[in-house]
């Protein structure tokens, strides 16, 4: 059979469909991803048929992370606000071209096109175009669902993130209609996710249920969306025996992890983690992702790495704090070590009421 994998944003976003990808080449199958221009080096590492798809993901990151910034520094900036708002969503709409450009004469002939979480529209439009089957899968809860905040009433974040779905949809529905247009399609009558519920698409929870009780039992009539945990690689790394060779040499450290969007003073942030943990009397190991820490100064309580194999590293940390991403917040679970979230963009926030306090 004949698989399609589109997965667009960073590694954490992309590493789900590469697992998947991985599984079913292992089991003989045809398969072929479309990721961003920038994890295309990722994903062919992994051994797998990749193509460029869409806009380079670390721009619509650092767009997404400016106007969350301002948004929770400065609210009343409403006029700056309202552009910096625009600016994801006129992206959006870009690589949303650029995507159907290349996943369409890829598709043709798939037994089933597999969207990732982020930018699906491409990939629901591409399968309805070829009336293919279409799965989705998801790193965190997207649909509608009252377990977001707990404390409320189930009603009330299950109401607001269904009309958070009809605004995105018609704030874009203009730049979605003109690509369904080039693929012969009629207007669209709905929001994306609406659609794909009506199709009876497989929705793949790709994180663990026990972040969400209750979530699997209120989705029971609402399709096929089983949870399968978080889906990883684990890939080791050069520094990983370097690294445990100095947490084992003293204490276990606070380990700090910034994931794929950029922090915007790299000497502010370790001059912040190197005093705080001198107060602390604790070590620290920062491990940097997308930011360069590299001509920052620290002191020896403080280690700076780049990439780290974090099934391996975790374990032997004291706490980890991070910015709340789903890969990054399963290995922490996984090692079984006290997690803070300083969440970074609105997906990660989903996560801090499960484990923060």
């Amino acid at each position: 059979m004949k698989f399609v994998l589109a997965a667009y944003g960073s590694r954490g976003d992309v590493e789900p469909s590469v697992v998947v990808g991985q599984e079913l080449r292992r089991r003989g199958h045809d398969v072929h991803l479309a990721v961003p221009p920038n994890m295309v080096g990722f994903s062919e590492a992994a051994g797998l048929a990749t193509v460029p798809c869409g806009l380079d993901s670390r721009a619509i990151m650092e767009l997404q992370r400016d106007y969350w910034t301002c948004y929770t520094r400065s609210p009343w900036r409403l006029r700056e606000l309202n552009r910096m708002g625009r600016e994801p969503e006129e992206f959006a709409v870009r690589c949303w071209g650029e995507m159907i450009h290349a996943l369409t004469p890829l598709a043709a002939g798939a037994d089933l096109l597999i969207s990732g979480l982020i930018f699906e529209h491409p990939a629901i439009n591409v399968a309805e175009h070829y009336d293919i089957p279409l799965a989705t899968l998801h790193f965190f809860p997207v649909r509608a669902h009252g377990q977001f905040l707990p404390r409320l009433p189930a009603a009330l974040p299950r109401a607001a993130m269904t009309a958070n779905d009809w605004l995105v949809w018609r704030r874009t529905r203009n730049g979605e209609d003109a690509l369904r247009r080039e693929l012969g399609l009629p207007i669209a009558t709905g929001p994306a996710p609406r659609r794909v519920i009506e199709r009876g698409s497989l929705e793949i929870q790709a994180y663990d249920e026990v972040c969400f009780p209750g979530l699997a039992e209120e989705w029971t009539s609402w399709g096929r969306r089983p949870f399968v945990g978080a889906l990883t690689m684990a890939l080791p790394t050069d520094a990983d025996n370097k690294v445990l060779s100095w947490i084992t040499a003293g204490t276990p450290p606070i380990c700090f992890g910034f994931g794929s969007v950029t922090v915007e003073s790299t000497a502010e942030t370790i001059a912040m983690i190197d005093a705080a943990c001198a107060q602390l009397g604790e070590r620290a190991l920062v491990c940097a992702g997308s930011s360069d820490f590299s001509d920052v100064h620290h002191r020896e309580h403080v280690k700076v790495v780049d990439v780290v194999n974090y099934a391996e590293i975790f374990p032997a940390c004291r706490v980890v704090v991070h910015h709340g991403g789903a890969g990054t917040l399963a290995a922490a679970l996984r090692a079984g070590v006290p997690q803070v979230i300083l969440w970074t963009l609105p997906d990660h926030l989903s996560w801090v009421p499960r484990s923060n306090g």
